[in-house]
């Protein structure tokens, strides 16, 4: 109970600093007239970078439809990232000049074409992921691009984790992977006494937003008392489970770094989280250690 207090606190007072940042005026911020996109992957076609169909041949179909939310741009293009594993990312526009809303697809041989440093199959590799946005010129002159070379996003945080728009999309090289649905969640170790501190089992869900995400329920095993579950965000790329630090619920303010005991056993579908909050959580949280086994139902 002392954590859950401690994080509405931490919730309050986040809120009124940014509702007090104002100017003496009704406006807090003057904003510069741009553009918007907004991408939607075709439920048809792929939606990763299928590793799988390349290594046997088979033509990958990345369709979406790309078009304009906000602004009035003299025109667009489509461009897109390629970043490696390894740490190099490759730039490319995929279409220039196009009218928008549109219909767009790609398959293995346009990858080729539109990255001069990836030349046949073995140039994939799992981890690698290749981002698509664009780049819009204005009717004075400004180029304003939504994505930065390094493929991270060039706008704000409001943009980038708006629910109303989808200002870029991402097709992660990796296999096909089925992990939603619902498992029993149990703290099978900590540096915490775990009776009095975790609700251990609990059911939990997991949920895929986008291919090769997945979104568990809670990731605290109730460590904020009955009925505060906070969601935790992990990716699997072909049975290699990332933890992503920053949980879904309160990010910034309840953080996860990943330990070396996360796995996914590919026999029996048994996820196992090794979990520590980060040194920058709220709430008294920073430190505390625990591995969740996630069984499925």
């Amino acid at each position: 109970m002392k954590h859950i207090k401690i994080l509405l606190l931490v919730i309050v007072a986040t809120f009124f600093s940014f509702s007090c940042e104002k100017d003496g005026g009704d406006s807090a911020l003057v904003l510069e007239a741009g553009a918007v996109a907004n991408f939607t992957k075709d439920a048809n076609a792929d939606q990763i970078f299928d590793l799988t169909k390349v290594l046997n041949g088979t033509p990958l179909n990345m369709s979406f439809n790309a078009s304009v939310s906000q602004g009035l741009p003299a025109s667009a293009d489509i461009i897109a990232t390629y970043a490696t594993l390894a740490g190099p990312v490759y730039n490319s526009t995929l279409f220039s000049n196009v009218t928008l809303p549109g219909d767009f697809s790609l398959s293995t041989n346009d990858i080729y074409a539109a990255f001069t440093e990836l030349n046949n199959i073995d140039d994939f590799q799992l981890g690698d992921v290749l981002t698509i946005s664009t780049r819009f010129t204005m009717p004075d002159g400004r180029v304003l691009s939504l994505l930065n070379n390094d493929g991270t996003d060039n706008t704000g945080t409001t943009l980038s984790n708006s629910k109303l728009v989808t200002i870029k999309i991402s097709y992660p090289v990796s296999c096909p992977t089925m992990l939603e649905g619902n498992y029993i969640s149990t703290v099978i170790s900590s540096n915490l006494p775990i009776p009095g501190n975790f609700r251990s089992p609990q059911p939990v869900t997991i949920t895929q937003p986008a291919a090769g995400t997945y979104n568990l329920s809670d990731g605290t095993a109730d460590i904020f008392g009955p009925d505060f579950p906070i969601g935790l965000e992990f990716t699997d790329v072909c049975g290699v489970i990332t933890v992503t630090e920053k949980s879904l619920s309160f990010p910034g303010q309840v953080d996860f770094a990943q330990g070396p005991g996360t796995n996914l056993d590919p026999d029996t579908g048994i996820i196992t989280l090794d979990l520590t909050y980060t040194a920058t959580s709220c709430c008294g949280l920073a430190g505390i250690q625990f591995t969740l086994e996630l069984k499925p139902n």
